[in-house]
């Protein structure tokens, strides 16, 4: 299960949030024991994008030989 405050990373688009595969956002809230988590996606300059619920075939834990990739946000 991953925990509150836990780095994941999105495995599905969320084209109606502006949300896109691959984007890192931060567990603020584990549902049902690990079934769902409500994470917030944020710019790099602290600005919050969305604040979603999804489930966990939604999300992955961040792996320790990635690295992070910018990309410019697009309204939805």
């Amino acid at each position: 299960m991953i925990e509150e405050l836990a780095s994941v990373v999105l495995t599905t688009n969320l084209p109606e949030r502006g949300l896109q595969a691959g984007d890192i956002g931060t567990v603020v809230l584990v549902h049902q024991e690990g079934e769902g988590y409500t994470v917030e996606f944020m710019t790099l300059s602290g600005d919050t994008v969305a604040v979603v619920t999804v489930t966990a075939l939604q999300v992955r834990p961040i792996r320790t030989n990635e690295i992070a990739h910018v990309r410019e946000l697009v309204a939805a």
